[in-house]
């Protein structure tokens, strides 16, 4: 079915002559058969956004509606690979056009030559049901691909055929309950704004270890859960998802680069592939599915990109892997919406926003979970959003960062001062928070006991504290504080610096365990406990803070993990024999 362009406005083209076309339906615009989306419909008009740059179309050209939504290809050959916002591979369109992309170029997102080793699961005569996994194929060295059965089918499994295939070949035939046949290639699509479906949501309850103390000890996340993190320009925001996406304890990281500028993505492709996982020691590429459209890139396929990537990390999530997906940054992507919402002339809402910004955010972030996956072998995934904002000027009271506050349930709030001051990772204490803290302590007392929670508690009552006594200081100076409140300053410094900054060029600071991270702590906060017993016995303040060991404790974090644990016990003991001198030298004056 054709229809003719009447109106065109950068991205959004309005075109007649579509009655029977359908809300969200992929069509071809113009001549040079450009890919857009019908957004609604008017009668036989329909409003079409663009997904890519629409120069020189004009009134009369023709547009052909393809009947079938915005979808993604589903299979293996996505991972190690990078995608535009609508899932077109970007080394194969330059293979095919060059440095430049073309307009109108058409590359399928899965390649359809290169064959995969297919080794079956199920047999014939096997009874199957919706997500039962029919055969396994090796993707990458890091991740086993487990070819599923869509959605939709179930029955008897007719055949299966091993060995080398390309995508597209029939590797299954399931017969179902009224006798009809149906042939199962290695790919399926999926339309990217449906979610995929499970069989059952679960509350998330054990933590993603990031490696980056201040998240994991301080304002920790689930694996499943939501988190934003917002800040203002220089502030890191870029940094900490590098961060996630290198160190997370997950089987499989989406990163959407959505809007942000060129040389950043740039840099995310010059060091991915340069990275060795932590856990196998392979490229950190070969778990990893990047999708890029940069500020530069057409606006429309911005709006797009969300919901491609959450549907690619649905589709591992359903094998039973953990995902992580980071979009950089929402704050373009709802600027998208915006622009788009204006060229529709629909009424604006807050800052220009449209209003069903809120819902838009939520309709991402409601995708993460951990669920049971479709099928009978009681698999269970899980996928945790994480998205940066960037608020105008660092103003966290603009409508995409309280739109996002309201649903996400962590609050990585990032400080320019503390970034310029060279505290990274950024994230400001006192304004960041996570309602995972009661979820995620039984697991936490199980693994360490009830004091890993505890010194969390404490630590955060120290950093309050001394935000409090700053302004006392700032008025009179630190002479006038009690010796109790200068040792609370001490131990709020010892924090900042020994325990929540780190070095992301020190391959030990980098990246600490759960058992590191509570170590390290406990050191701290047991030289806080014992030098105030030592106070109290009247020993000399000013000699407590300069004792060698204070120096070793933050040396600590720079020790690997084999020799900060010889080192732990003798730390400890060193530091109790020199506050023991100390309190000896007071009592001997």
């Amino acid at each position: 079915m054709s229809g003719t362009i009447t109106k065109v406005s950068g991205p959004l083209v309005v075109a007649e002559g579509l009655a029977d076309a359908n809300v969200s339906d992929v069509v071809r615009v113009g001549s040079q058969h450009l890919i857009g989306e019908i957004l609604n419909m008017t009668g036989d008009k329909a409003s079409i956004q663009v997904y890519e740059e629409t120069s020189g179309l004009g009134p009369g050209a023709e547009v052909l509606t393809t009947g079938m939504p915005l979808s993604v290809e589903l299979g293996p050959g996505m991972l190690d690979n990078i995608y535009d916002g609508i899932q077109r591979p970007l080394p194969e369109m330059r293979a095919a056009a060059g440095d430049s992309i073309t307009r109108g170029i058409s590359v399928p997102a899965l390649n359809r030559e290169k064959k995969w080793d297919f080794v079956p699961v199920a047999v014939p005569g096997d009874r199957v049901i919706p997500g039962d996994v029919l055969g396994t194929v090796q993707e990458t060295s890091a991740i086993l691909h487990k070819i599923m059965v869509p959605v939709g089918v179930s029955g008897e499994v007719v055949s299966v055929e091993s060995g080398e295939h390309v995508v597209t070949d029939i590797i299954a035939v399931v017969r179902d309950d009224k006798g009809k046949e149906h042939e199962i290639p290695m790919m399926q699509r999926w339309p990217v704004r449906i979610a995929r479906p499970y069989t059952k949501k679960y509350v998330p309850a054990r933590p993603m270890n990031s490696g980056q103390r201040i998240i994991d000890t301080m304002f920790p996340i689930a694996k499943g859960g939501t988190a934003a993190v917002p800040g203002p320009f220089g502030s890191g925001k870029t940094v900490v998802q590098h961060q996630l996406a290198k160190w997370s304890d997950v089987d499989i990281v989406v990163y959407i680069g959505c809007g942000e500028r060129g040389n950043e993505m740039t840099d995310v492709l010059m060091e991915f592939p340069e990275l060795k996982d932590p856990r196998n020691g392979e490229p950190l590429m070969k778990r990893t599915v990047l999708i890029a459209n940069t500020s530069d890139m057409p606006v429309a396929a911005r709006e797009a990109s969300i919901y491609t990537g959450i549907t690619i990390a649905e589709y591992f999530r359903d094998m039973g892997y953990d995902v992580a997906v980071l979009a950089d940054s929402t704050s373009r992507w709802a600027e998208a919406l915006r622009e788009m919402s204006g060229r529709l002339e629909e009424m604006p809402g807050e800052e220009g926003y449209p209003a069903y910004l809120a819902s838009r955010l939520a309709q991402f972030y409601e995708r993460a979970g951990v669920v049971e996956c479709l099928g009978a072998d009681d698999r269970r995934g899980s996928v945790t959003a994480i998205g940066a904002v960037s608020p105008p000027g660092g103003d966290i009271s603009e409508p995409v960062s309280q739109a996002t506050m309201r649903i996400v349930k962590v609050f990585w709030a990032l400080d320019s001062s503390l970034a310029y001051a060279r505290h990274f990772p950024a994230i400001n204490w006192l304004t960041s928070y996570s309602l995972y803290l009661d979820t995620l302590e039984p697991w936490y007392t199980q693994q360490f006991g009830e004091a890993y929670m505890k010194n969390r508690e404490k630590a955060m009552h120290i950093l309050q504290e001394e935000s409090e006594l700053q302004e006392i200081v700032r008025l009179v100076g630190q002479d006038a504080l009690s010796p109790a409140d200068r040792m609370t300053m001490e131990t709020a410094k010892m924090i900042r610096e020994d325990f929540l900054q780190q070095n992301a060029f020190v391959d030990e600071d980098a990246y600490s365990s759960y058992k590191k991270q509570f170590r390290l702590m406990d050191l701290v906060l047991r030289y806080d406990t014992v030098c105030r017993e030592a106070l109290e016995k009247g020993a000399n303040m000013e000699a407590l803070f300069v004792i060698p060991a204070r120096e070793k404790i933050g040396r600590a974090k720079m020790a690997d993990a084999a020799a900060f644990e010889k080192e732990y016990d003798a730390i400890e003991a060193q530091m109790k024999a020199e506050i023991a001198a100390v309190v000896a030298g007071g009592e001997d004056a």
